[in-house]
């Protein structure tokens, strides 16, 4: 693989870090709650860009998908959350928070593919 693909990967993981930041942000701002739907909007909309960008440009997944949306979306951040909500005694949330995110990322994931791959 040419060196400059792996370059071009790393520029744009740190763009999608910063998008990652800025929605997070943002959504703190609207919902004004504890509950981290930040976290959840973006892994959320992650899934369905990473499919789109699969069906669509499968060639450019790699610095699409591994370098932006790699570092646009963040699962660790997602158990971390998760994992502070259950310590802080709201255990209901935590489950809602994991179980949310996995019930919405899959169809997102695959409503991605399925609009991509009819677009590519």
């Amino acid at each position: 693989m040419n060196p400059l693909v792996f370059v071009l990967a790393a520029a744009c993981g740190g763009l999608g870090a910063a998008a990652r930041y800025l929605v997070d942000i943002g959504v703190a701002r609207v919902s004004r709650s504890r509950f981290p739907w930040g976290v959840m909007v973006i892994n959320i909309t992650g899934s369905l860009l990473l499919g789109l960008v699969v069906g669509m440009l499968p060639g450019a997944a790699f610095v699409v998908g591994a370098g932006f949306l790699g570092g646009y979306t963040t699962f660790s951040t997602a158990m971390v959350d998760a994992l502070s909500l259950w310590r802080d005694g709201k255990q209901s949330a935590a489950v809602v928070d994991v179980v949310g995110m996995l019930v919405l990322s899959l169809p997102a994931a695959l409503v991605g593919l399925g609009i991509g791959g009819a677009l590519g």
